[in-house]
């Protein structure tokens, strides 16, 4: 039987993370035999070595060799990791302290509400780093700095300590679809809810199933090639400290005109996933949760090379109103947090409207890109037509494409929904024909939506 490369490549992570917590246990054993001064075959935690990942193909040994996790990145990691792999293993924090009757604060750790083993937090990864020696416990401080690989890359932070008490002891946080890469080799997309309020899109269709206007095309390429060589500029090239991270661009047109479905190609021929972002579920009646849930959006796309797409752009991103009242106060507020993600925002994030004067000025000014995506000229609507139907369900001989792009001004979205009429009723009827009333019935229908005139 074949071996399957899946099934392979997680029973070579199950042994590399099982290494790995050996490797923490003994850490562990040392520092607790140095620190009470019991006997131990080593005078230095730096001389248990961790364990070789360098040949390995399982998730945690890609991870550790992609960021360069060196033996003090690797402690703190594996002991974020320990209560969801081996919660024993930090079982000796239990102690307490006979002369005081109770835990050792040295030792940091909380117990969760409902899991009976130590949770470690900061103050346990700096009790194993660097035991009593002051010294080398502010030298490793940086572990959690915000622009050090555990918070860049939203790998592992420590969780907000309570107000004035040490930032230490907040938990050591893996993030959650870390834990699931680690233990089944896949990251999994995060849940689509009122806690991150944005979900993937993607196409199955291809470039040549989009009909774009050629100065409209062009300026789509600009942002794959960003995509493609932004990078390389801003790091190789030293304009990194002249540019303004990422790329912004506005997408501005009617409804049904190509906006979402081209956002999904670029996402799609880059290799890099789009998450269109509920601006409904987004904002919250409660001040500050919606500054809050769109900063997890953010927070975790810039760690996983996603582009961000707000459709109806509008109702978060329009332009400020006066302020007469608490409300219009609060809802400038999150108008300039928007600014400040954005502007901060180092990935592709695209704005689409129906109207491009709706988009507040401040935000058009940080745009790389105003992209029109104007109604189809006849010849589009015509190759837009002929590219709808299926060749399952051919089109009786009454009916004339070239007539019908010529008479109705209709987006692509609205032609589609013609098409999906037309082949329900034909399916319906077991011919599979597209007959001309239907085709008639349905552009009458998508006519009266749009308030225009059947002729």
């Amino acid at each position: 039987m074949k071996a399957n490369p899946e099934i392979s490549s997680l029973l070579i992570n199950i042994a590399d993370l099982q290494a790995e917590l050996d490797w923490l246990r003994k850490i562990v054993d040392t520092r607790l035999r140095l620190y009470f001064r019991a006997e131990s075959p080593y005078t230095d935690i730096a001389q248990i070595l961790p364990p070789n990942l360098r040949d390995s193909d399982g998730a945690y040994a890609r991870c550790v060799r992609k960021h360069e996790l060196g033996f003090a990145e690797r402690l703190v990691l594996i002991t974020a990791l320990a209560p969801h792999l081996r919660p024993e293993v930090l079982d000796g924090f239990f102690a307490r302290n006979k002369t005081y009757d109770r835990v050792f604060s040295e030792f940091g750790g909380v117990r969760g509400s409902v899991h009976a083993g130590f949770l470690p937090t900061g103050e346990t990864a700096m009790f194993l780093l660097a035991g009593s020696d002051l010294s080398r416990r502010l030298l490793m401080e940086y572990l959690f700095d915000l622009d050090f690989v555990f918070r860049k890359e939203r790998l592992l932070w420590l969780e907000a300590a309570a107000p004035h008490e040490p930032q230490w002891s907040g938990r050591l946080v893996v993030a959650p679809e870390f834990v699931a890469q680690f233990t089944t080799g896949r990251m999994p997309e995060p849940d689509y809810s009122p806690d991150f309020p944005a979900r993937r899109v993607r196409t199955q269709l291809e470039w040549q199933d989009v009909i774009l206007p050629p100065h409209t095309r062009v300026q789509v390429q600009e942002i794959q090639d960003w995509i493609r060589f932004g990078p390389a500029l801003m790091n190789g090239m030293g304009l990194g400290k002249r540019l303004s991270p990422g790329f912004k661009a506005l997408f501005y047109g009617p409804p049904g005109t190509g906006k979402t479905l081209t956002a999904s190609l670029i996402g799609k021929t880059t290799d890099h996933p789009v998450y269109k972002v509920d601006l409904s579920m987004l904002v919250s009646k409660y001040i500050g949760e919606t500054e809050k849930n769109l900063g997890k959006v953010f927070d975790l796309a810039e760690s996983r090379r996603w582009i961000l797409f707000f459709d109806e752009a509008d109702s978060l991103f329009g332009k400020r109103t006066e302020v007469s009242s608490s409300n219009d106060r609060y809802a400038n507020q999150e108008t300039a947090y928007l600014l400040q993600r954005i502007e901060t925002f180092d990935g592709v994030v695209i704005l689409a409207s129906n109207l491009k004067d709706n988009i507040d000025a401040a935000f058009s000014r940080r745009f790389q890109a105003v992209i029109p995506f104007p109604m189809p000229e006849k010849v589009q609507r015509h190759q837009l037509w002929q590219a709808s139907f299926s060749p399952e369900t051919p089109l009786e001989e009454q009916i004339d494409l070239e007539e019908v792009a010529d008479k109705y001004l209709l987006s692509g979205g609205a032609m589609m929904n013609v098409v999906r009429y037309c082949t329900v009723k034909a399916v319906k009827r077991g011919d599979a024909v597209i007959r001309k009333p239907d085709l008639d019935r349905a552009i009458r229908k998508e006519l009266e939506k749009e308030g225009m005139m059947w002729l």
